[in-house]
C-alpha cells in the first residue's frame, strides 16, 4: 500500500501521493456574498404565521420567502439592519415587544463577507465579519465569546422550510423564550424524523477553546453524532473575525448530503458577547447549491 505524504505549503495543504499533487480548495479566493446577520429577540415561528403580529404572516403561508419582503439584491434594499434595530430597542411589532427587555447599546446587526467553495470531497465555508466589541456584562455562556453555526436542509422535507428558513426550528415554547420556564427545550422542526429526511443538518464553531459540534435538529436539537464536519476554525484577528468550516459533501445520519447543482435551504446564527440561546443574530433564509449560479450562495468548484 502507498502511502500520501501530507504537508502544509505557502499554496495550502497538499497531499502528494501515486496520483500527483492535489490541493485542497481555499474558500478565501471565492467569491464573498454580503449577508446581514440581525437580532430576532423572540420572534419564532408562530408570531411569524400570526396575521395579528406579523404582517407577512399571509404571504409566508402562501410560500414567500421571508427575503421576498425584506431584501432585494437588484436594489441593495435590505431591512434586517432596521429590524434589529427596532426589536433591540423594545419597540412593539403591532401588539408585541419582540424584546421583553431591551438591551442598550447592542448593535442590531452584523454585515458578514460569506465565501464557499468545494473540491471532490469537502465544502469549504468561510465568514468575516467586524467584531462588535459589544459587552454587555451577562455572560450566559461564560466559556465562548463567540459562536457560529450553519445550518443546512433538503429543500421541502420541512413545513416553511423555504419560507421561514431556520426560524423553521425556531418555537416559542423553546429555552430561554419569554415565559417559557423549561430550561430543557430546545429548537426542533414540527413532525422531526431523521429517518424520513425531516431535519436541520446543524454544525458549529465555539471560539473557546476552538471546539466543533455536529449535530442536527429535528424533534429536538442534538449537538453530535454528525459524520460531515471535519474542521471548524476561527480567530480575532484586529478588529475581524474570521471563522472557517470543512464539511465532507456528504457524512452519515443527521448529515446533508450535497449533490451537485442542487440547491439546499443555508442558513447561520452568530453567538457574539457570550450569549446563548435566543439572543442571538440570524440571517434570513438563503440557497446554497455545488456550481450552480443561481443559488443565494454558489459554491464554486477549485
Amino acid at each position: 500500500m502507498k502511502r500520501s505524504l501530507i504537508a502544509v505549503s505557502a499554496l495550502g495543504l497538499v497531499m502528494v501521493g501515486a496520483a500527483g499533487n492535489v490541493f485542497a480548495a481555499d474558500a478565501s479566493q471565492a467569491p464573498g456574498k454580503k449577508i446581514m446577520v440581525f437580532y430576532p429577540g423572540s420572534s419564532g415561528m408562530e408570531w411569524i404565521l400570526t396575521g395579528t403580529e406579523h404582517g407577512g404572516a399571509k404571504a409566508v403561508k402562501k410560500g414567500e420567502p421571508c427575503t421576498g419582503c425584506h431584501v432585494d439584491e437588484k436594489t441593495g434594499m435590505n431591512e434586517s439592519a432596521e429590524i434589529g434595530t427596532k426589536i433591540l430597542s423594545g419597540e412593539k411589532s403591532k401588539n408585541t415587544a419582540l424584546e421583553p427587555n431591551p438591551i442598550k447599546g447592542k448593535p442590531g446587526s452584523i454585515p458578514v463577507n460569506v465565501q464557499a467553495s468545494h473540491d471532490t470531497n469537502n465544502l469549504y465555508l468561510r465568514f468575516t465579519w467586524k467584531n462588535t466589541g459589544f459587552d454587555s456584562g451577562n455572560k450566559m455562556d461564560a466559556d465562548n465569546p463567540v459562536k457560529l453555526a450553519v445550518m443546512l436542509e433538503e429543500i421541502g422535507k420541512v413545513d416553511y422550510d423555504s419560507t421561514g428558513g431556520c426560524w423553521a426550528t425556531c418555537h416559542t415554547d423553546a429555552r430561554t423564550m419569554p415565559g417559557v420556564k423549561d430550561d430543557k427545550k430546545t429548537k426542533y422542526v414540527t413532525g422531526g424524523d431523521v429517518a424520513a429526511g425531516k431535519f436541520f443538518d446543524i454544525f458549529q464553531f465555539r471560539s473557546g477553546k476552538g471546539e466543533m459540534a455536529d449535530g442536527y435538529i429535528a424533534d429536538k436539537r442534538v449537538m453530535e453524532g454528525g459524520k460531515a464536519l471535519q474542521e471548524a476554525k476561527g480567530e480575532l484577528k484586529g478588529d475581524t473575525w474570521t471563522v472557517s468550516f470543512t464539511r465532507k459533501l456528504s457524512g452519515g445520519a443527521g448529515d446533508v448530503a450535497l449533490q451537485p447543482g442542487k440547491e439546499y435551504n443555508f442558513g447561520f446564527a452568530i453567538h457574539d458577547d457570550h450569549t446563548a440561546g435566543r439572543y442571538h443574530y440570524v440571517s434570513f433564509g438563503y440557497t446554497l447549491a455545488l456550481d450552480n449560479p443561481k443559488a443565494g450562495i454558489n459554491v464554486v468548484k477549485q
